[in-house]
């Protein structure tokens, strides 16, 4: 088993096809997904990632509020303690995904990234612990 991963939809969109497509190649490649769907807060990620102890946080967005929407999940996982990978996909200008990166996104993964890949970055984020 490759560890515990959350998989989330960040926001208002409604759009969970890429998240499920995620989620199902990260089952594949061994891991442990819990998958909380559509609508999520950041503060129902950062519960559910506590209750459940995963080991890794994984986040669609693609409504454009990746910037403030991740700031509080951060901010929050901060405030709880939480300290696991974060790693982003959505349609992120390139701009806005180096500032996830300096906020402390561990990767951001954007429309046709390869599944092999985020299962590869995921390992990864979880031999770093961060």
């Amino acid at each position: 088993m490759a560890g515990k991963v959350l998989i989330a939809k960040l926001g208002l969109d409604g759009h969970d096809r890429g998240a499920k497509v995620v989620a199902r190649a990260l089952m594949d490649g061994g891991f442990d997904v819990v998958y909380l769907g559509i609508h999520q807060t950041p503060q129902s990620v950062v519960e559910a990632a506590i209750q459940e102890d995963v080991k890794a946080i994984g986040v669609s967005i693609l409504s454009g509020s990746h910037l403030e929407l991740v700031g509080d999940l951060l901010k929050l996982m901060r405030e709880r303690g939480l300290n696991v990978p974060v790693l982003i996909g959505g349609i992120i200008p390139k701009e806005d995904a180096e500032e996830l990166k300096k906020m402390g996104v561990f990767e951001v993964c954007g429309p046709g990234t390869p599944l092999r890949r985020i299962v590869e970055l995921f390992e990864r984020a979880l031999k770093q612990g961060k």
